[in-house]
């Protein structure tokens, strides 16, 4: 086994961006850690999500911090910074996105058993509180990542990091 050389990996990456996988956007819901935005807005290029919502931010994209982390996958991710909530969930389904919250809550689906086959809306949210009741009363379902260690949550750049990657992954073709 070698690590791939830099031509070898150029193929491999347009292999991938040839895939056509469904419509997905991000709604973050009052994030207030300027890293982890740095981190979703990179892992949200790698996983090509179309458009990210911000509601109720706390932090501004554009903010030193943010960069740190993002190395400039900003500049792939197209986003708006909504007054409310509710404009931003509305928003979100006029583009015919099913609306799913990442959440540990009452009727949740693990993330591994939920059906992901029509353009989907992601909504994450603060790092300590999770989805306010109002999001996740705007959330058609939510969706839960299981965790077998004794640590009940996980950091919300890496909770969205999975989340991306699992819907991702049922797209990829060989």
């Amino acid at each position: 086994m070698r690590q791939l050389t830099g031509t070898e990996l150029k193929r491999l990456h347009r292999h991938w961006r040839r895939e056509d996988p469904a419509p997905l956007s991000l709604l973050l819901e009052g994030l207030g850690g300027p890293f982890n935005l740095g981190a979703i807005l990179r892992t949200a290029a790698a996983y090509r999500v179309k458009h990210l919502h911000l509601a109720a931010m706390q932090i501004d994209p554009g903010a030193t911090n943010v960069g740190k982390t993002a190395l400039g996958a900003d500049r792939y991710v197209p986003w708006t910074a909504h007054d409310d909530l509710d404009t931003a969930i509305a928003t979100a389904r006029s583009d015919g996105q099913e609306i799913v919250g990442l959440e540990l809550a009452e009727g949740a689906e693990p993330m591994h058993e939920a059906a992901f086959d029509k353009p989907l809306c992601l909504v994450i949210g603060h790092e300590d509180r999770g989805l306010s009741k109002s999001a996740l009363a705007h959330c058609d379902r939510a969706v839960f990542l299981p965790q077998l260690g004794r640590i009940g949550s996980l950091n919300v750049a890496t909770a969205t990091s999975i989340a991306l990657w699992e819907i991702r992954r049922r797209g990829f073709s060989s």
